[in-house]
This record gives structure tokens, sequence and C-alpha cells, in this order.
């Protein structure tokens, strides 16, 4: 019983419940599904904020420790370890916050196979806490490709024309570099005589001529997943043809997968691959920001816009990170947050625009604030939330990244900050013209033809404000009021930077 209560197992395993309940209602019965996958993901939530208050902000130390003997065999010592600190408990709630908003928004979105759909969104939900909190390297390896299942399915099912090919696309791409990243926690599993992280980085022996190969294998498997240029061209399939729920969380959750595994990984288990490794992710980040938003102009569909933003904006993330400086490091993990709520947001509305008109082309609309003047309101406030709007959001991490970027001794290279810095008016320029084509203007051609069907384009209903209602409240408390948040993170961030400090000490 205590390893049931105990409070990340009930965190981590809480879905597996609504999916049990779910196996005994009928196909038939749709809304009791939906509402049975609802009221889950909110007790989940729930659990969450329990973590919350029981969680010590100011210990920079792992909390809440699930530590159990697990595979003791032929030397292998594998535990089921869980644990939380300030680099991973924004990201568990931001897991356990998006999940419901994302159920929510299917209400009417998902007619078929209802149940099938709740029980893959729930063991996604699992599979994703599971990634944070997890402290052994098998046990997260275990949870990292358990996400790829239900995502896969929630792509090829119900996903749009080319279903099969992206998440065939989707899989593939991450499969590849999960492998790499495999063999690296065999090697440290075997070497160091444990696949517990915390043992690994006290430890702290692995030989400075493995390092970068042990980086490189792990930075594999998370460069593909936040997707970093150039290895992203699997995403914007991923996103176009995914069901707007499975857009939501791929692009607020999913995606973050990779930025942490940086974070949690690569950066405390190899301090001298990654201080060396430092400029060079830099150089990338940095033409991932500049190349997101150009191309993201560039698109004709909406949505396709929307999912080349995500690889400009994770590109500051990953600057950020490797700015290897409390100020970028915590910009970084803020702007996780951030984008998963403002990306997962124009998702969700992209997705309510598309249930009535059914094209995302950019082209059709044209004033559809006179039409649906909530709709345009709640949509103005997210799209400056994307462009880091100050007083929103978004401006709070990438002003913080770029300060650290500027001043980061590890990249060594104020220009990276420069021209990032022109990431941030490019992705002005986009999103206001996707904003000024779609929202101002006369009227477009798709008005006309909606009312040829008999019916209007109509303005947000009660269940669409009250998806994105949360979201917005997050949206200006963190631009108005962030010090609780980078509260919840500075002593871990601190303690990861000083082991950084000393290992650049220790370099030859």
């Amino acid at each position: 019983m205590e390893f049931i209560f105990q409070p990340l197992t009930l965190l981590t395993f809480f879905p597996l419940l609504g999916v049990l309940v779910l196996l005994f209602i009928n196909n038939e019965q749709k809304n009791t599904l939906r509402w049975t996958a609802l009221v889950t993901s909110l007790l989940t939530f729930a659990i969450s904020l329990w973590v919350l208050v029981r969680f010590n902000a100011s210990n920079p130390e792992l909390q809440l420790k699930a530590q159990y003997d697990w595979i003791q065999v032929a030397g292998w010592n594998i535990q089921y370890y869980l644990a939380v600190d300030g680099l991973s408990i924004l990201l568990v709630l931001l897991t356990t916050f998006l999940t419901p908003i994302s159920i929510l928004s299917t209400w009417s979105a998902v007619e078929e196979r209802v149940k099938d759909f709740m029980l893959f969104f729930l063991l996604l939900e699992l599979g994703m806490i599971g990634v944070f909190v997890a402290q052994d390297l098998f046990l997260f390896y275990i949870f990292w490709e358990f996400t790829l299942v239900p995502m896969y399915f929630l792509i090829g099912i119900w996903g749009g024309p080319r279903r099969i090919y992206a998440a065939i696309k989707f899989f593939l791409y991450t499969m590849a570099g999960s492998i790499l990243m495999l063999l690296a926690i065999l090697w440290l599993g075997i070497y160091g005589g444990t696949f517990s992280v915390p043992d690994l980085i006290a430890q702290d022996n692995i030989p400075a001529g493995v390092q970068m190969w042990l980086f490189l294998a792990f930075t594999a498997a998370f460069a593909i997943k936040v997707p970093m240029w150039p290895l992203h061209s699997w995403l914007p399939d991923a996103h176009v043809e995914a069901p707007t729920a499975g857009s939501v969380i791929l692009a607020g959750v999913l995606l973050k997968m990779g930025t942490y595994g940086f974070l949690r990984f690569n950066i405390p288990l190899f301090p001298q691959a990654a201080l060396q490794a430092a400029p060079w992710i830099a150089l990338f980040a940095t033409i991932g920001i500049i190349y997101g938003a150009a191309v993201s102009y560039a698109q004709a569909d909406v949505k396709k816009l929307v999912a080349y933003s995500s690889v400009s904006h994770l590109g500051f993330v990953m600057l950020g990170l490797f700015a290897l400086n409390p100020q970028g490091m915590q910009g970084a993990i803020l702007q996780m947050v951030n984008h998963g709520l403002s990306t997962g947001a124009l998702f969700l509305l992209v997705g309510m625009i598309y249930e009535q008109t059914h094209t995302r082309e950019i082209k059709v609309y044209g004033g559809l604030w006179k039409v649906t003047p909530i709709f345009g309101t709640v949509m103005l406030i997210v799209a400056l939330s994307s462009m880091g709007l100050p007083g929103l959001n978004g401006f709070v991490g990438e002003f913080a990244i770029l300060l650290g970027a500027f001043g980061s001794q590890a990249i060594n290279n104020s220009w990276y900050a420069a021209i990032s810095a022109a990431g941030v008016i490019m992705a002005a320029i986009y999103i206001l013209y996707m904003f000024q084509k779609m929202f101002l203007g006369p009227q477009g051609p798709i008005v006309d033809e909606v009312k040829s069907h008999g019916h209007g384009i109509r303005d947000l209903n009660w269940r669409e404000i009250a998806t994105v209602v949360p979201i917005l409240v997050l949206i200006f408390w963190i631009g108005l009021y962030p010090r609780p948040f980078f509260a919840l993170m500075a002593p871990a961030v601190d303690k990861l930077v000083m082991a950084l400090q000393t290992a650049a000490v220790a370099m030859p």
C-alpha cells in the first residue's frame, strides 16, 4: 500500500485507473466515455497539485522519492526510481494541466472510436509523466518509448488524409535516435554498475574521451524529439495530420521531452562534453530560430505555420539550456512551459475554426473578427503571447534566454544572442501576417461558402471558452508575475550550474 500511495507513483499511474474503467464502458456511450477520461485527467491534475504542495521549492535535491529494487540479474542494478526536483516539477504540472484541456477539446471533434481515443490519450499521459519523474535510465527509456505507441495510433487513426505517412514518419524518426540512446544507456549501466541517474552523476568517473560519444548518442534521441534543425522534417507532417488534441499535446508536452532530456541527462551526466558542445548546439539552435521563423511566414496552411513556429521557439529553449548559466537555463525551462501554453492554445483555436470551415488555408479567411469577436480576441491574446509581447508569458522566457546567451562563457559568442533576437522580430512578422489575413480586412470566401450550407460561422461556445480560459490565465500570470515559477526551479538550476563550473575547472 505504501508503494501505491507514494505521491509520484499515484500521480504517474492514476491515468491507468481511468483506462481500466473505460474498458468496461460500452462503445456507444460516447459522452460517458468522454466524461470518464476528463474526470480521470482532472483528478490526475489534482494529484499533481498535491505533489506541488509537498514540494519544497528551496531544496535543490530530488524529492518525494519512490525507490525500490526492480531487476537484479547478472550484475544489473535496475531500480523503480521516481523523484522530482526544480528541473522537472513545472513540466509535470504542464503535462497534467494540458491533458484535460486536450480531452475537453475533443467533445465534438472526435466522434468515431471515442473509447479507443480516450484509452490512448490516458496511456499517453501516463507515459509523459513517467518520462519527467523517472530517475533510473532503464525506467526512463521504457517510459520514453512507451509514449510512441499511443501517439502513433492517435495520429494514424484520427489524423488527416496523410495520417499513415505522418504516423510512420514520426515513429521511425524517434525510434532511430532512441536506439543510439539505448546503447549509451547500456554502456553507462554496465560501466557504472547502476542505472540510477543520481548515482551515476555522483560517481563522476566517466572517462573524458568517452563522454563526447555518450553525449552524442543521447543527443541523437533528444535532438530529433525537440526537434532541432536539421532533424525537424517529421514535425510539420505529424502536426498537420494529427487531430487537434494530438497537436496540442505533441507541441505542449512531447517536444519538451527532448529539451528535458538535454537538461536532465546530457548536461549533468556529461558536463565536460556539454561545455565543449555548447557553441555547436548554440549554432544549430540559432539556425533553427531563423529558419523556423522564415519558413513559418511562407506557409499557406495556418496549422503548418504554427507547426514550423515550434522549430523557432524551441531553438530559443536550446540556446538557453546551452548558455549553461542560471539566466539562460531558467529562461529555457520557463520557455518550455510558455511554448506549451501558447502554441498549444494556437492549435486549439485552429482546430476550433477548422471544425466549422474544414479548411486551414489562410487565404480563404478574412474579416473573421467581425463574425466571431470572442474567438478573434482570444486568438489575438494567444498570438501576441507566442510572439513575445511584454506583459505576456513569452516575453519573460525569451528575455531571460537572450540575457543568458549574451553573457554565456560556454557559448562565448554574443552574435548568437544578437541573431536570435532577430527571430523575435520575425515571429512578430509571421504571427501578425497570419492574424491580419484571417481576422481583419474584408470577409473572405469561406464565410460565404459556410453560409451557402445554411449556417454561418459561429463564435466560441461555452465549452470552447472553458477550454482556453485556463491557458489565458497562465499566459497573463507568467507574463505579469513570473517570480513563483522561477522560485520553483532556481535552487536546482543553481546546483547544476555549480557542477558545470567544477567540471570546467577540471577540464585540461
